[in-house]
């Protein structure tokens, strides 16, 4: 099939790639033309394991194409993808839509025949509605019809998500386009994924639902966290308890930091947003999205105490500063308030990350990006483990900081205490 993906941000680039090597012809459109010439040459703007090796692939076999031509990208397509951003409005809870309104108004100057409009940016319900009356006069004549089919992919995970999914959520009440959509998802749901048809509405709901329900899990283990540490209890074994139940599950219950990154923030401000707007209390979200808001300072307070409130001048050496491993996705991540907290304080940061030197921290005079471990680590009073990426898991600690007393501060929980304990190393964890 033609497909045009228009957005080449994560969810755009990352469908676009992925269908492309199914088979099909892509389309991957966006109005800035210097991530167009870097991705016409094999350059991925974004940190995602395997995915330029198969972006090159596929440019090679022309199966692939960038370009700022949104008129010409629709016009040979069969199905047109809406993956812009939905960011969070400022001064508001609200998505902002604006993107995808635009994209919609263009569409409606350049569709001259039958077309599949899918929104794949995770939208509020009733949005499809909107793109429907923006369409209204192509609606009525049969040329399009709209159906959302919202992305489930984790960030550094992404291509497995992609082809190996738990489920393909189609949001039609189109039979035409759902059995168009069925096809060219044939090739994944063959691979024992569940293909879901519900109503357009049903299906932007799903998105925010399923988040809004994952944000719960990790907000309910921290919070049982916060618990453990005062009853001398052990957050992992309480963990590993409930998640040998079925009905839990394991997945999302790992205490650690806030959550962060894209989706999760933005995803559960804009549930409580619409909920507000039906006049419905979602008591149970607002709770989570300030538990979370807690969190950050919770953890940040507690350097508080390992340091004895003696921060000047102290070395402090942060293992990862993304909200999860294997991206570089800086979006809403506890390492950011901690970094500015600590800054402020007269400390002396340093960090390092497998992504690379983030621009978040680049002003701070007092913050340093180091591209290796050794240097990081060399001399440091603490060390924050704040993002669980391989390369930490497995550190000998007094050889890396070179030091007889030194601390660390485990936000992951990725060693062992009484391993700790045994090789005299003064070690923190979180829930522990």
């Amino acid at each position: 099939m033609k497909l045009c993906m228009i957005g080449t941000g994560y969810v755009g680039l990352v469908s676009g790639v992925c269908f492309s090597d199914l088979g099909n012809t892509v389309y991957c459109v966006d109005k800035d033309q210097l991530k167009i010439n870097k991705l016409i040459n094999g350059h991925i703007p974004i940190y995602e394991p395997g995915l330029e090796e198969i972006l090159k692939r596929n440019l090679k076999q022309k199966r692939l194409i960038f370009t700022t031509d949104l008129k010409n990208a629709v016009i040979n397509s069969d199905i047109i993808f809406i993956c812009v951003g939905t960011p969070t409005k400022k001064n508001s809870n609200s998505a902002d839509l604006k993107y995808v309104f635009n994209v919609a108004n263009q569409l409606n100057k350049i569709i001259k025949k039958y077309k599949i409009i899918v929104t794949k940016s995770t939208v509020p319900v009733t949005t499809g509605d909107k793109i429907q009356n923006i369409l209204k006069n192509l609606y009525r004549r049969k040329l399009v019809d709209i159906v959302s089919n919202p992305e489930f992919l984790r960030e550094g995970e992404a291509i497995r998500d992609f082809l190996y999914p738990d489920r393909v959520v189609i949001g039609t009440e189109s039979m035409k386009a759902n059995k168009i959509l069925k096809s060219l998802y044939l090739p994944i749901v063959k691979k024992n994924s569940r293909y879901f048809n519900t109503s357009r509405r049903g299906a932007e709901m799903i998105k925010y639902a399923s988040n809004a329900f994952l944000a719960t899990k990790i907000s309910y283990i921290n919070e049982l966290a916060n618990l453990c540490e005062k009853t001398n209890v052990d957050i992992k074994d309480i963990s590993i308890g409930m998640g040998l139940d079925q009905r839990i599950g394991d997945r999302f219950l790992r205490a650690g930091p806030a959550y962060g990154g894209s989706c999760f923030p933005k995803d559960t401000r804009a549930l409580v947003d619409t909920a507000n707007k039906f006049k419905t209390n979602l008591s149970i979200v607002k709770s989570v999205i300030k538990s979370n808001n807690l969190r950050k300072s919770l953890l940040t307070k507690k350097i508080d105490n390992i340091l004895s409130k003696k921060f000047s001048n102290k070395i402090i050496t942060f293992l990862g500063v993304t909200f999860k491993p294997n991206t570089d996705d800086m979006r809403e991540a506890s390492s950011i308030p901690m970094i500015n907290y600590l800054n402020k304080k007269g400390s002396k940061i340093r960090y390092y990350d497998p992504s690379g030197e983030k621009k978040e921290f680049k002003n701070l005079s007092n913050v340093k990006f180091y591209k290796n471990i050794p240097s990081a680590c060399l001399k440091a009073d603490l060390i924050i483990i704040h993002t669980e990426w391989n390369d930490f898991k497995f550190l000998n600690f007094k050889n890396l900081v070179k030091k007889k007393k030194f601390k660390i501060y485990d936000l992951r929980n990725i060693y062992s205490v009484n391993k700790m304990k045994k090789s005299k190393i003064d070690y923190v964890g979180v829930g522990r």
